[in-house]
């Protein structure tokens, strides 16, 4: 694999984390109805009780090496759901409440996002530096005069 290769598989893993980080930061506060006590609030008068959205699931980014054995390859980035995703969260003013008054929250972590965003910056800044140093290499290797 090339350099270039290697450098741009690194930068789209960051451009990836800096995507996810976003989205969780973003829907921090979307709640929605814990899984165990259905989907559906409760209505007045017997008619057909509206139903609402689940909680945001938060996402993680998982990186590995493509490597195989003295070979470098780069880096492959996926992106899961976290486990749990919500957790428990009081706020009896809803409208998909429980009988408790709680409600799912995404399981998000926002130091630990913004952390994601810091290691995505120096990321995408290190692979850059790389395919720089390779342009200018490469550009002093063509201006060689015999």
């Amino acid at each position: 694999m090339s350099i270039l290769s290697i450098a741009t598989s690194g930068l789209s893993a960051a451009s990836l984390r800096v995507s996810v980080a976003a989205s969780n930061i973003a829907n921090v506060s979307t709640t929605g109805p814990l899984p165990a006590s259905g989907a559906s609030g409760t209505s007045a008068g017997g008619g057909i009780a509206p139903t609402f959205p689940a909680a945001y699931v938060p996402l993680r980014v998982d990186q590995v090496s493509q490597s195989s054995g003295s070979t470098p390859g780069g880096t492959a980035a996926t992106v899961s759901a976290v486990s749990p995703s919500y957790t428990a969260q009081s706020d009896p003013s809803a409208p998909f409440a429980n009988q408790d008054g709680l409600v799912a929250a995404p399981n998000v972590d926002l130091a630990s996002e913004f952390a994601e965003l810091a290691v995505a910056k120096y990321s995408f800044i290190a692979n850059a530096k790389v395919i720089q140093a390779y342009a200018e290499t490469t550009e002093s290797l063509l201006d060689i005069k015999t």
